[in-house]
C-alpha cells in the first residue's frame, strides 16, 4: 500500500492583499498544500521555525508598513537561518536585471506576476520535489556502494 504523502508546507509572503488571496485560492484548488500567508518579510521570518517546503516571496514587499524588509532583504535572512529552503521571487517588474539580482541572493526562481503565474509556480515547485527526489535517490545509491 502506498504511503500518504503529507501536505507540501508553502508560504506565501505578498504586501498586496488581493493578489496574495487570490494566489492562496490557487493553490489550495489545484493541489495537496498546506498554506501560510504573511503581509511582510518580518512576520514571515517569524515564523520559519515551522520549516516550510518551499516559500513564495514578493521582490518588493514594502508597501504596507513604513521601512518593513523589502524582498530581497527577506530572501537574504532566509538564506541565513534556512539555506535549504527554496525561494521563489514574485515581482510584478518584467525586468532582467532583477531577475539576475534574485538570483545572486540565491532566489531558486524568479516570476513575473501575471495571468500565467500560477502555472509558472505550480511547475516550478514540481520540478523542486522531483530535483529533491533524485537527490534523495542518488544518495541511497551512494552509500550502498
Amino acid at each position: 500500500m502506498k504511503q500518504p504523502t503529507k501536505p507540501i508546507k508553502l508560504f506565501l509572503v505578498d504586501d498586496d492583499a488581493l493578489f496574495l488571496k487570490a494566489l492562496e485560492l490557487e493553490f489550495r484548488n489545484h493541489a495537496d498544500f498546506e498554506i501560510q500567508t504573511f503581509s511582510t518579510g518580518e512576520a514571515c521570518l517569524n515564523n520559519l521555525e515551522t520549516l516550510p517546503d518551499v516559500i513564495i516571496l514578493d521582490y518588493h514587499l514594502d508597501s504596507i508598513v513604513s521601512g518593513a524588509m523589502n524582498g530581497l532583504d527577506t530572501l537574504d535572512q532566509i538564506k541565513i537561518v534556512h539555506p535549504e529552503i527554496p525561494v521563489i521571487i514574485l515581482s510584478s517588474q518584467d525586468s532582467i536585471e532583477v531577475a539576475i539580482q534574485c538570483m545572486h541572493h540565491k532566489s531558486y526562481d524568479y516570476v513575473v506576476k501575471s495571468e500565467t503565474a500560477f502555472f509558472r509556480l505550480q511547475k516550478i515547485i514540481t520540478t523542486i520535489f522531483s530535483y529533491i527526489k533524485l537527490e534523495k535517490e542518488l544518495d541511497w545509491y551512494v552509500k550502498r556502494m
